[in-house]
């Protein structure tokens, strides 16, 4: 397993717009269908990744948390599946469905949503507050696979609260660490 860091977009950057399919519904998804939340959580993740699988159990509890709370969540998976059959749709969709997650799992074939986000590794978070600039960039927390750390999700669940109490989120954030995007061959980003 080969760790990669995210890119730590710079705060303020304003949300990439986008319109993917769910894989569950096939529904196209777009930021606009969250517009009269306070805040939006994007999650780059994928099936087959040791560091998304460490935490699949925590991102199901944080789902459920903050359901009915003012604030909209979706994943995203940009991996190639052509390289990686796991990470293909149906897959996706299977692990949404064993996961009971209730919000979006969206594909990102040409991998340019990532690429917008500059989304490096899974899982990469993305906070963005009710004017859809991003406040939070980073870690779920401080488990790694194989660290002892416990899987908690404070840095993010941090975050969230104070985007949904309508403060400022705490600024020194950690980068998120996992496994690099798939890049499909000759589409690897620059940064």
């Amino acid at each position: 397993m080969a760790l990669k860091e995210s890119t730590m977009l710079a705060l303020g950057t304003p949300m990439p717009d986008f319109a993917l399919p769910d894989v569950r519904s096939q529904e196209i998804i777009r930021p606009m269908i969250f517009q009269d939340k306070a805040g939006l959580l994007v999650m780059f993740i994928c099936r087959h990744c040791p560091y998304v699988v460490h935490v699949q159990e925590e991102l199901t509890k944080l789902g459920r948390e903050y359901q009915d709370k003012d604030l909209g969540i979706l994943a995203v998976s940009s991996n190639d599946a052509a390289g990686y059959p796991a990470d293909a749709p149906p897959r996706l969709r299977e692990m949404a469905e064993q996961l009971d997650w209730q919000f979006p799992y969206c594909y990102d074939e040409t991998q340019s949503v990532a690429k917008a986000f500059t989304a490096a590794c899974t899982p990469d978070f993305f906070v963005f507050d009710r004017q859809r600039c991003l406040v939070y960039r980073g870690q779920l927390d401080g488990s790694r696979p194989g660290n002892g750390q416990p899987v908690t999700g404070q840095d993010l669940r941090a975050a969230l609260n104070a985007v949904l109490a309508g403060k400022p989120v705490n600024s020194q954030q950690r980068p998120s660490a996992g496994c690099n995007i798939k890049w499909k061959p000759g589409n690897e980003p620059e940064y």
